[in-house]
């Protein structure tokens, strides 16, 4: 082989049944099987409850890492779509695989779910510390004696949700935390256990757009190591997202109750 056919990346031999050969050689198609699988596959998935619709058909793949923003409007629709893909309900129909499975037990016990009302608002008149320590019994084996939460469980629990923002003081009551650290505190009692995937909807509740740019912001680090998958009327482009994808198909809140009073 001369240098210039070593500079051009072949040699004179080469041929197209050369490149053929090469393609069907064990290996090739390996590299390809290598890729990686997206996190969330959704074919066809709905959901309908007593006033009608609620959401779907949707079709849906969520790949692995970073942020990804469903774009649809708030309301039950949306609640329910994001607690069917974190595991916590069931579509009526459709196929739906996350994390390589289609057991909604194992997507549950795999999936972090946060800022749902309807699954974990913060108890009211409790301090800070009180929650934590709550959470940490929780996740602590039953013949385990859990002291109360201290500074340190603070900084374990809260720190890598809040980053440089500041800590919520232990002896700080939930009714008095601004909408920005009620949310991020939900998140980070939530994601506690680090699950590959991690779900959070109340982007939109929080009324000041710099909230709502700093939450994505740091939803956006912890997608550095999950999947983190959220949900916003607005759009987010321009900001260092994974994905931002349209859904349609899913119903607000208003519509399903005219839907069920006609």
């Amino acid at each position: 082989m001369t240098e210039d056919a070593r500079d051009e990346g072949g040699s004179p031999e080469d041929s197209p049944q050369d490149a053929a050969a090469r393609d069907d050689a064990p290996g090739h198609d390996a590299l390809q099987d290598d890729a990686p699988q997206p996190v969330i596959v959704a074919r066809g998935i709905t959901m309908r409850g007593p006033r009608g619709p609620v959401y779907g058909p949707i079709d849906l793949d969520v790949d692995p890492g970073g942020v990804t923003v469903l774009n649809c409007p708030a309301g039950e629709g949306r609640t329910a779509l994001l607690m069917t893909l974190a595991g916590r309900m069931r579509p009526a129909s459709g196929e739906l695989q996350v994390l390589g499975s289609r057991d909604a037990r194992q997507i549950f016990a795999r999936a972090a779910l946060a800022g749902v009302d309807e699954v974990d608002p913060l108890p009211e008149s409790v301090t800070v510390g009180e929650v934590l320590t709550e959470q940490l019994r929780w996740r602590a084996p039953w013949y385990r004696r859990i002291r109360r939460a201290g500074p340190q469980d603070l900084e374990r629990l809260c720190a890598p949700v809040f980053g440089e923002l500041p800590l919520p003081p232990l002896e700080h009551e939930t009714d008095d935390l601004a909408e920005l650290d009620a949310l991020l505190l939900r998140i980070a009692l939530a994601n506690a256990d680090r699950p590959a995937l991690l779900v959070v909807d109340g982007l939109d509740a929080l009324t000041s757009d710099r909230d709502r740019q700093v939450a994505l912001d740091r939803l956006i680090e912890l997608g550095r190591e999950q999947t983190v998958v959220t949900a916003s009327v607005n759009d987010v482009s321009g900001r260092a997202v994974r994905a931002q994808l349209s859904v349609p198909n899913v119903v607000r809140t208003e519509l399903a109750a005219r839907e069920g009073s006609r």
